[in-house]
C-alpha cells in the first residue's frame, strides 16, 4: 500500500480485522501493523503464534524478524509497556517529552499536547496542569509564552518523569476513589491496595469543565467530580460487592442527603448514582494529596474515616403486595429511621409545590398508607433482615420452588424493587445449597485430546450405526474416519457383524486404499474389544484406543460423523426408508467434499491434493499438464502442515476448562449412578460436597470420600462442579445423607450356560455373556449361580443331567480356592470372582456392560424427603 493514500490506514486496519476476526480479543490484538499475541502457557503461545504466522503467510504479509519478540512477559505495544505488574509509559516516548524544547508556535504546542496527552491516564490532574497550554490553541488567542505557560509546560514534564505504573484491577479487592475539583477541571484517581498493604493507582482521570460547569459553585463541582468519576469507571465500579470508598475534602457533601427539596440537577445525579455501591468518607484537604507514583503515603490508614453514606443502592428496595401487617410495620419503621429516605420523603410529600422541571424527577415516587413506593412498589431501606426475608420467601419457600436467577428475579420484581436487586438475587441463588445439589451443571471443559496425527490414515476412528431399516439385506453402517484429514468411508454391514467379519470388511474396503494404520479409536463394544481383534492388532503393531466408560466424547469424531450420516439419510431416503444403501456412496462423497472446520479444507484436498470434478454443468478449465513429482510432494506437505496447524489452533481455542485446587469443595455429578429411589428423574443430580485431596492431572482429581463409599475416588473433571458457598446470607444448611456402597463391584449379564465340566470335584459352567462372541466364554464356579432360577431351568432343559450348584463329586474341599458368597441378582455374576477362564488369562478383561452396585442411606430429609433405598448403577 503506497504512503499518502487518505483512506489507506482505515482500509488497512479493516483488512487486518478481517484476517484475524475470530482471534481478536481471544488470543491477540492488532492495531495497524502492530500485533500482540497473548497466552496463558508457553505451549498455548506456540500454537497461537503459529496460527498468526499461517494467516499472515496466506495473505502474503511479511514480518521483520528484528522487530519481533517471543516468549516475553513484558512488552511494548503502541507506546505502552505491559507487564505482570501493570502498564507503564514507554521510555523512548518519555525521553522525547523530557527533551522537548519550549514551543514557539501554536503548532508546536499542539504537537506537545498530542504526545503528552497520550499519557494523560498516568498524569494526575492533567487537564488542570495543561490548561494554560490548551488556551493557546484556541482560535483568536494571540500566542504569548509567559511564565504561566512555562510553569504548565514544566509541570507536565515533571509529572511524566516520575513514570508511575498503573496496576491491573482486581474485582475481588475493594476500590479506593479519590476526587478533587478546582475552578477549571476535576480530577480523580482510582486505586487498590497491593500485597504490600500500600495503595497503588489503577487509573487517573482529568477532565476540564465545560463553560456551564465552570459556573457551578464549589459544592456542585466537588459532587460532579464524584459523579463523573463513577460514570467514567462504571464497568469496574458498578454493582461491586464491597462498597467503593470515595474520599472527598468537602464536608458539605454530607448535608446533601438532608436537603428538604432537590433541584433538577441533584435529582438527576441522585438517580444516576443509585446503581453504585459506595460510601463517601470525609478527609481534610491537607490530608488529600493525590499519589503521583507507586509510593503512596501511609497516612490514608491513619486518617479519620467518618462514613457519610449518601445514596446507597440498598435504599431503593421496594415492596408491594399482600403482605402481613407486621411486615409492613417493619418497613414503615425502617423507612422512618433511614436518613436518606427522610430527605426523599419530604420532596415526594410536597411534589405539587415543586417547580414542574423538578417535579417530573419524582413522578415515579409515591407515598401510600405511610409507605414510600417507587413505581407502585414499596421501598425497603438498607435493612439486611428485610432483604433476606424477601429472598427466602420468593426463593426458598415451596410455592417459590427454588427457581433460577430469572424466575426468582421476576417473582420479586412483581412486588419489590431496589437498585442492585438482580445482582443480589443472583448471589442468593448461586449460594443456595439445595439448588446446587438438585440441579445439573453445564461444565465447560475441554476434552483430553488425543494426539494429532502426522499424516493421512495413520490414525483412524470407527463405529457402527445400527438398527436401521433393512436395505438390500443390510441393517447397519460401519463408519471409518481418518482423524487427520477427516476423510470417511461408509460401509453397509449387519448388526451381527463379529470381530472376524469386521477384519474382512476393513481389508476389502479400507486397507486396500490406505494401508495399515498406526492407531485405532473406537468404543468398548464387544466387536471392537474382542480377543480376536486384540491379537490381530498386536500382530500388525496397531495401537487400539478405547473410549472411557460413560464418556463417549473420547471418540467424538465418530459420534459427530454418525450424526451427520443419519441426518443426510433422513433427508434423502424414501418414506419406507429401505433405499438408504443407494444413498450411502453419495453421502460419503458429500462428506469428503465439504470443508471441515478443524482442518480448513476438504478431505479430498488433504489426502489427494485436489478437489474432484463433481459439478457436471461447470466446464473444467484446469491445467492438463502433470506437475513434477517434487512439486507435488512439496504441495502435499504444505497442505498437511496447514491442516495440522489448523487442527492445533482450533483445539487451542477450545473452551477453557475449569480447574480446581487441593482443598476446594466440589459436587460429584451422579449421572452414571442410579439410586434405588423410585424415579431417577426425581433424585438429586449431585452428591457431596466432597473435598479435593489431590490433583492427579488437568482432567482428574481425587476426592475425600467417606468410608461408606467403596468406589475409586478419582473422577474426571467433567463430573465435578464447584460448591458456591453462602458467605453473604448465612442460611442454615441441612447436611445431606451419606452415600453408602454395598458392593461397588463390576458385574456383567449372563446370556446362558453353554456347557459344564467337573474341576477338582466341583462343577463349573462355561458362560456365554450377553453381547459377546464364543471366544469370550469363561468358566465359572456353579455355586455362584445358586438362586438364579431362569438360568438353571434353561440349563436343565438344554443339558439334562448337568450338575446343579452345591453338587460335588468329592464332598471335601481339595483346592485352595477361596469361597464365594452366592449372588442373588438374576443373571449377573461378579467380575472380580471370575478367575478361571477358558482360553485367556482373565475372564472378561473388557466388559461392555458394567454395573456398579451402590446404595444410599437416605433418612427423612426436610428438603428432599427421601428414604433409605438401595441402588444399582449401569
Amino acid at each position: 500500500m503506497p504512503f499518502g493514500v487518505i483512506n489507506g490506514p482505515a482500509y488497512f486496519q479493516a483488512w487486518m480485522n478481517d484476517i484475524f476476526k475470530d482471534l481478536l480479543g481471544v488470543t491477540m490484538v492488532v492495531y495497524m501493523d502492530d500485533i500482540l499475541v497473548f497466552s496463558k502457557t508457553r505451549e498455548e503461545h506456540v500454537k497461537h503464534v503459529r496460527e498468526v504466522f499461517r494467516r499472515l503467510r496466506t495473505n502474503h504479509l511479511f514480518l521483520k524478524p528484528h522487530k519481533c519478540h517471543f516468549f516475553t512477559t513484558e512488552t511494548s505495544f503502541i507506546g505502552i509497556v505491559i507487564s505482570p505488574e501493570g502498564i507503564s509509559m514507554e521510555k523512548e516516548k518519555v525521553k522525547a517529552i523530557l527533551e522537548w524544547k519550549a514551543p514557539t508556535t501554536v503548532k508546536q504546542v499542539q504537537a506537545f499536547l498530542g504526545l503528552a496527552g497520550f499519557y494523560r491516564r498516568w498524569v494526575e490532574n492533567f487537564s488542570s496542569k495543561a490548561k494554560p497550554l490548551t488556551e493557546l490553541t484556541k482560535k483568536g488567542i494571540k500566542f504569548q509564552w509567559t511564565d504561566k505557560e512555562e510553569q504548565a509546560f514544566q509541570s507536565i514534564k515533571e509529572a511524566i518523569t516520575k513514570e508511575p505504573v498503573l496496576i491491573h484491577p482486581d474485582p475481588e479487592k475493594p476500590y479506593i476513589l479519590e476526587t478533587d475539583a478546582s475552578g477549571v477541571a476535576l480530577g480523580a484517581v482510582l486505586s487498590q491496595k497491593g500485597e504490600d498493604g500500600r495503595l497503588h493507582p489503577i487509573a487517573y482521570l482529568s477532565q476540564s469543565f465545560t463553560p456551564p460547569q465552570k459556573n457551578y459553585d464549589t459544592y456542585d463541582k466537588e459532587l460532579l467530580a464524584i459523579v463523573q468519576a463513577l460514570e467514567h469507571w462504571r464497568l469496574m465500579l458498578e454493582g461491586t460487592k464491597i462498597p467503593v470508598t470515595v474520599y472527598t475534602d468537602h464536608r458539605n457533601l454530607q448535608y446533601w442527603q438532608e436537603a428538604k427539596v432537590w433541584n433538577r440537577r441533584h435529582a438527576r445525579w441522585y438517580l444516576l448514582l443509585a446503581s453504585f455501591n459506595y460510601q463517601i468518607v470525609y478527609r481534610p484537604g491537607k490530608m488529600s494529596e493525590k499519589p503521583d507514583s507507586l509510593s503512596r503515603r501511609s497516612d490514608h490508614g491513619d486518617s479519620p474515616m467518618e462514613p457519610q453514606v449518601m445514596i446507597s443502592p440498598e435504599k431503593f428496595i421496594g415492596f408491594m403486595a399482600d403482605v402481613k401487617t407486621s411486615f409492613l410495620d417493619e418497613v414503615r419503621e425502617a423507612q422512618r429511621e433511614d436518613e436518606a429516605i427522610k430527605a426523599l420523603w419530604d420532596s415526594v410529600s410536597n411534589k405539587e409545590k415543586l417547580p414542574p422541571s423538578v417535579r417530573k424527577e419524582f413522578r415515579r415516587y409515591d407515598i401510600r398508607e405511610g409507605v414510600l413506593e417507587y413505581d407502585g412498589k414499596i421501598y425497603i431501606p438498607d435493612d439486611r433482615d428485610l432483604r433476606i426475608e424477601i429472598l427466602q420467601r420468593f426463593h426458598d419457600s415451596p410455592v417459590a420452588g427454588h427457581q433460577g436467577h430469572a424466575r426468582t428475579l421476576e417473582l420479586i420484581s412483581r412486588e419489590y424493587y431496589w437498585p442492585g436487586l438482580k445482582a443480589q438475587v443472583n448471589r442468593y441463588v448461586d449460594t443456595c445449597e439445595v439448588c446446587q445439589r438438585s440441579k445439573g451443571h453445564k461444565q465447560a471443559v475441554p476434552h483430553k485430546a488425543l494426539p494429532i496425527p502426522e499424516r493421512p490414515w495413520e490414525d483412524i476412528a470407527y463405529d457402527f450405526i445400527v438398527k436401521l431399516p433393512e436395505s438390500k439385506g443390510y441393517d447397519s453402517i460401519l463408519t471409518v474416519i481418518d482423524r487427520f484429514s477427516r476423510q470417511a468411508h461408509f460401509i453397509p454391514c449387519h448388526e451381527s457383524t463379529n470381530a472376524e467379519q469386521l477384519a474382512e470388511i476393513f481389508i476389502k474396503e479400507v486397507w486396500k486404499l490406505h494401508g495399515t494404520p498406526r492407531t485405532t479409536v473406537s468404543d468398548r463394544g464387544p466387536t471392537f474389544n474382542s480377543q480376536f481383534l486384540r491379537a490381530l492388532y498386536k500382530g500388525l503393531k496397531i495401537e487400539p484406543r478405547f473410549s472411557t466408560a460413560f464418556h463417549p466424547e473420547t471418540d467424538g469424531i465418530s459420534e459427530r460423523t454418525n450424526q451427520w450420516v443419519e441426518g443426510f439419510l433422513q433427508t434423502f431416503c424414501n418414506y419406507q426408508q429401505d433405499d438408504w444403501t443407494k444413498w450411502l456412496p453419495i453421502a460419503e462423497f458429500c462428506h469428503n467434499n465439504h470443508v471441515n472446520s478443524a482442518t480448513g479444507q476438504t478431505a479430498f484436498e488433504t489426502v489427494y491434493g485436489r478437489t474432484p470434478r463433481w459439478d457436471l454443468l461447470k466446464e473444467d478449465n484446469g491445467d492438463d499438464n502433470t506437475p513434477a513429482a517434487q512439486s507435488m510432494k512439496e504441495k502435499m506437505k504444505k497442505i498437511w502442515d496447514e491442516a495440522k496447524a489448523s487442527m492445533e489452533f482450533h483445539r487451542a481455542l477450545d473452551r477453557q476448562g475449569r480447574e480446581f485446587k487441593v482443598g476446594d469443595k466440589v459436587w460429584l455429578l451422579l449421572t452414571n449412578l442410579s439410586t434405588r429411589r423410585p424415579s431417577k428423574k426425581l433424585d438429586n443430580r449431585k452428591g457431596g460436597p466432597f473435598t479435593i485431596t489431590e490433583k492427579i492431572s488437568s482432567h482428574a482429581y481425587r476426592l475425600d470420600l467417606p468410608k461408606t463409599i467403596r468406589v475409586h475416588n478419582v473422577f474426571h473433571v467433567n463430573l465435578l462442579s464447584p460448591v458456591t458457598e453462602d458467605k453473604d446470607f448465612q442460611r442454615r444448611q441441612v447436611k445431606p445423607p451419606p452415600i453408602i456402597t454395598e458392593e461397588g463391584e463390576e458385574e456383567y449379564e449372563v446370556d446362558h450356560v453353554v456347557n459344564w465340566e467337573w474341576r477338582n470335584g466341583r462343577p463349573y459352567y462355561q458362560i456365554r455373556s450377553k453381547g459377546y462372541d464364543p471366544i469370550e466364554d469363561t468358566m465359572e464356579l456353579a455355586d455362584k449361580f445358586a438362586g438364579m432360577t431362569e438360568i438353571l431351568e434353561d440349563l436343565r432343559r438344554r443339558l439334562p443331567g448337568a450338575p446343579m450348584p452345591n453338587d460335588s463329586q468329592v464332598k471335601t474341599k481339595t483346592n485352595k480356592q477361596r469361597g464365594h458368597r452366592p449372588i442373588k441378582q438374576e443373571g449377573k455374576i461378579r467380575k472380580q470372582d471370575t478367575n478361571i477362564p477358558t482360553n485367556h488369562s482373565h475372564s472378561h478383561p473388557n466388559i461392555s456392560s458394567k454395573h456398579v452396585s451402590l446404595s444410599k442411606l437416605l433418612p427423612s430429609y426436610t428438603t428432599n424427603n427421601v428414604s433409605a433405598l438401595p441402588a444399582t448403577t449401569k
